[in-house]
């Protein structure tokens, strides 16, 4: 890049996520754990449980708020760029940061693929409270609904490790290394300085 030359996806003055890109954040963070606390719970009840249909309904409705929560900060982060990275940072930090922030993206994808491909197998659609229905295409490959159950669950428990490995090095950043990384993860009054991505 020549000198002078400003980069539109990384401005240096950018320097922290603005509260849009916080709220997407946090909303998410919430939403899938709640997601995963409900799927652990749900796959014991019983027939005869007051919950072996409420409890899936719900997992499937709030899914396909997830889903919609995820296409709606790929696209603001594409649009608002990203911040610049912190000074302190190694390289080889930022590269780890980067790959376990891509695999995030990714493993939430998986997830909510697989939790279709699932729910629709059948031919019958996602009916999600009641507001609207997502269509199901039926069965696309013979065993869907089991196979697409075990990658289902295992890309979930894969999630968990990935979002414990994200906040330990949150934490790890804001007590150990004292540098802005979590605090730049919360809302601000002052959004002067803050353009950037989810």
């Amino acid at each position: 890049m020549q000198s002078g030359q400003q980069d539109l996806t990384s401005k240096p003055n950018d320097n922290r996520y603005n509260n849009t890109s916080v709220s997407l954040h946090w909303l998410m963070a919430v939403v899938v754990f709640g997601l995963f606390a409900l799927g652990f719970w749900m796959v014991d009840l019983t027939y005869y449980s007051s919950w072996y249909k409420t409890a899936p309904y719900w997992h499937k409705s709030v899914g396909i708020i997830l889903a919609m929560l995820l296409i709606s900060r790929l696209f603001w982060r594409f649009k608002a760029g990203k911040p610049a990275p912190i000074a302190s940072h190694s390289a080889t930090t930022i590269k780890m940061a980067t790959a376990v922030h891509f695999l995030l993206y990714l493993m939430l994808l998986a997830i909510v693929l697989t939790g279709y491909l699932i729910s629709t197998a059948d031919g019958r659609g996602i009916d999600v409270f009641s507001w609207f229905e997502v269509p199901g295409l039926g069965e696309l490959f013979s065993g869907q609904a089991d196979i697409a159950g075990a990658l289902h669950k295992w890309f979930a428990y894969g999630l968990m490790g990935l979002v414990a490995l994200h906040a330990l090095g949150a934490i790890k950043h804001h007590v150990i290394d004292k540098d802005a990384t979590l605090k730049r993860m919360w809302w601000s009054k002052n959004q002067e300085n803050s353009k950037e991505n989810p």
